[in-house]
Parts: C-alpha cells; structure tokens; sequence
C-alpha cells in the first residue's frame, strides 16, 4: 500500500509500529506536492526544512514510547489564518503578505503536542471571504477532481490538499460553513464543532462570534481523532468552554438504532440541484435502513438565515479588519508621508475588492441611524434562528440535510455574481449563527463525477452523535 494511501489514524499506527519513518511520511508528501502543486495552487507557503526538523525529533519521541496518540508522525497542513511561529501568515491577503507571527494558535500548538509535522500553510478565501477560494491575493485554487472547478471555500486550500493527498489532514476555519461545503465540493470530511470547543486564540478574526476552527480529514475515524486533539479550554479566549468529554474518538461506532434524524422540508425545496437531493436522500435512507428514525419537518427561519449571516459577519469584519493599517505589522503603501493618506493607500492597495464590499457593507451596518434597523434586527433574528433549532432538537437527536444546493461549480462563475456565491450558503450559515457543530461526510458524486456532501447537523456539544451517524454512514456505504 502507498503511504499516501492511508489515512491519518492508519498511518500512524504504522509509524508506531515501526513499518514507516516519519521522515518517509514527510518525504511521501512533498513529493506528492512536487507533482500536482503547480496545477492545483493548495499551498501560500511550505515549510520543507522545519518539516524534517520536526520529523526527525517526534521520530525520536515515539521511538522512546513518548507519543503514543493515533496522530503522532503525522504530515497536517494549516490554513494560512492560523498564526504559527516564525511561519509566514498572510490570511492569503497582500496586506499581510509579509507578516510572521512571534507565537502559534493555541489550535495549532495542540496539533504539534499531538506529534503532528506542520508542513506549510494552505490557500483560502482572502481574510476568509469567500465561498471558493478565488478571492486569494496568491491566485486561485483548483479542485482536485476536476481542475476547471473550484474546492470552495474559504478552507478550500486544506480541503483540495486532502483530497489532492499532499497532507494526510489539515486545518480548516468554519464562519459560515467555510470547512464543510470544501469538504463536500472535494470529497473529504468536515467538521466545525460547537462554538468554543476550540480555542480561537492566533486565528485571525473575520467574525469573531462566528469563526471556529476544525478538521479536514479523508474519513470520520480522522476526524474524531483531530478534534480529540484540538479541543480544549484555554484562558486566552474568553469564548472558550470548559467541556469534561473530549475524546470523541469514543464515538466511532456504527450503531444509529433509535437514533431520531430530522429532514427539513426547508432544504429541499427550489434551487437544489436534483442530483444532491437523490445522493443526500439516499444517505438517509441508508441511516434508516440502519435502524434510525427519519422523517421530514419544518425548520422556519431558514430564508432568513443569509441577509442575518452578511449583516452580523461583515459587521463584526469591519471591527477585526480596522488593525490593519500599516502602521504595526503588514503591508504599507509607500511614498506617503502623513498618517491619513497612507491609512487610506494601505487599505486600498493591501485588501481585494471582496474584503472592500464587506468592510463597506459592515461600516454601513453599523453607522449612525442604520445600527437599529440592520445589525441590531440582525441580532434578534440570529436569537430566533437559535430557537427553531432548540425546538427541533426536542424532538430530534440531529438534522440531516444537503451541505451546498449544487456541486463545486467552474471557475469564474461565482465571482461574476457575488449574491449568487452567497445564496450558496445557504444550508450552512445557520449553524454558525446558532453556534451548533455540524459534519459534512461524501454521499455521492453527480454525473460529472464532482463529489456531493451529506450534512448532519447536532444540537450544542453532541458531536459524538454526529460522528456515530457519519461513522455509521460511511462504514455501510463501503460496505464494512
């Protein structure tokens, strides 16, 4: 079996066991990027020689029985928002395109303590705003199953690297559904657990009551074991919470029986694609057949959930996006001698025109005599959103439904059509205005052969239902 080959669990065992060097691992990847990397544009920045480094002093590590975890040895990849010592950070944004930050994310951090070799920093969405990673200073990234399409976005550089097996897991960042429609437009799992299951500190915000990091993986049994490795409580961020059961790896069994499983008829009227609809139908009815209890309902408010997500995100995008200035760090425009026009240089030669539109949209939201009528309504719909989903986790352990109403569409179309892009948020924005972990695991290909994502959605801090139902779901769809 190719190294490439085995997933991040599997892989590791074998190191454990003596059968692979982490070196090999390492060496696996990079010649993996060395052949499709010019095509598919996943990386801003490789770190080849820290990554041996690395290598070399966790191989020693387990060889002393030291690191025992199921990702010790482990090449991973991180998205280019999450600030790592002495590495390049630019949030894939040309104002940022020579920041190096003195400290890692917290996220970050528990990754290496884990044993896991960072080897670079992956393409995204400028400052995260975008759903097809077109929006980069540094270019656009392509789908690995198909290059004329996009990998979505914003974590559409970890997902395509995933998928495109130049890491065996990544990081990704979730605002409004950024690492779950990647994973569904490129094949790979996806998981952006309950606000405050993982420390935010050294993510650079886009909507800080919204943004939350989690794993890109190849199949669930990864992704229990990431998370397992992230999760935490950490003083540095006040939004982080204290939770006593982390190990969700405890979860990986196939076993739905009784399990209550909620459809919305919401999800599946016009705009989805007929294609996702049968794939994402057909997933629930294998849940079924596994003894779970489906059936349909009305979850209200979901029209709603786009104009609350733009309002609330661009707002809270033009508060964290102030910092840069070109006074402290980053790019500064040059031949400007007073303060104001070099302000005004900076920020127009540093941000693109996607960062422009929700900076301007978010300033205007929250000015004078419009703060009541946009952010504040903004608010109050948000605390209803929550509501519905409160009233249907009453009666049901998760909700299923499709995570994108289309699969990964080409290059170029979305950027002709900025509503469009964001309409395509559709099914996921609502689980970050109401804080809620979400799974997006593959349920199917369309006639062209581009992957299609099935959602499971779960009330506040029950990713381990999620990971059971997926786990379930991936292990009868290949027929374990």
């Amino acid at each position: 079996m190719n190294i490439l080959d085995y997933t991040a669990v599997q892989l590791s065992e074998k190191i454990k066991q003596g059968e692979v060097k982490v070196a090999e691992a390492v060496e696996a990847v990079f010649e993996q990027i060395d052949k499709t990397e010019e095509s598919l544009n996943c990386y801003v920045t490789l770190e080849k020689e820290k990554a041996f480094r690395q290598a070399a002093a966790i191989q020693e590590k387990i060889d002393r029985k030291e690191l025992t975890g199921p990702l010790a040895g482990v090449p991973f990849a991180v998205k280019d928002n999450m600030c790592t010592k002495g590495t390049l950070t630019t949030c894939s944004s040309k104002i940022l395109s020579n920041f190096v930050p003195t400290f890692s994310a917290e996220a970050v951090l528990r990754l290496e303590a884990a044993g896991a070799v960072i080897i670079g920093k992956t393409n995204m969405d400028e400052f995260a705003m975008g759903s097809t990673t077109e929006t980069s200073y540094y270019g656009v990234t392509r789908n690995p199953k198909n290059p004329e399409h996009v990998p979505g976005g914003s974590s559409g550089g970890s997902a395509a690297a995933v998928a495109a097996k130049e890491c065996f897991a990544a990081l990704g960042s979730d605002t409004g559904g950024s690492i779950r429609q990647p994973a569904s437009y490129c094949g790979v799992v996806g998981l952006k657990p309950t606000y405050g299951t993982v420390s935010r500190y050294g993510l650079i915000a886009y909507g800080s009551s919204l943004d939350q990091i989690g794993p890109l993986t190849k199949d669930v049994a990864d992704c229990a074991a990431v998370l397992t490795a992230i999760a935490s409580h950490d003083l540095k961020d006040s939004t982080s919470m204290e939770r006593e059961d982390t190990d969700f790896t405890a979860a990986l069994v196939a076993d739905v029986k009784g399990m209550r499983i909620g459809i919305p008829r919401d999800y599946f009227g016009e705009g989805l694609d007929p294609q996702v609809k049968d794939a994402v139908l057909k997933a629930a009815d294998v849940l079924k057949s596994q003894g779970a209890l489906v059936e349909e309902f009305d979850l209200s408010l979901v029209e709603y959930a786009i104009p609350t997500y733009y309002t609330i995100a661009a707002a809270e995008a033009s508060s964290n996006l102030e910092r840069f200035d070109g006074v402290k760090y980053g790019y500064r425009a040059k031949g400007v001698e007073d303060l104001h026009p070099m302000y005004k240089r900076t920020r127009s030669e540093g941000f693109g025109p996607e960062v422009k539109r929700r900076i301007m949209l978010g300033s205007f939201v929250l000015s004078s005599g419009y703060y009541d009528a946009y952010y504040l309504k903004a608010l109050k719909v948000k605390a209803l959103i929550k509501r519905a989903f409160d009233d249907a986790f009453t009666k049901y352990d998760m909700i299923l439904g499709p995570v994108a109403p289309t699969t990964a569409p080409k290059l170029g179309e979305s950027l002709s059509d900025p509503i469009k892009m964001y309409l395509g948020d559709i099914y996921t924005i609502s689980i970050n205005l109401a804080g809620l972990p979400g799974i997006s695991v593959p349920c199917g290909e369309d006639k062209n052969g581009l992957p299609i994502g099935l959602q499971l959605i779960g009330d506040s801090f029950q990713e381990k239902k999620l990971i059971r139902a997926a786990y379930t779901y991936e292990q009868c769809k290949e027929g374990k």
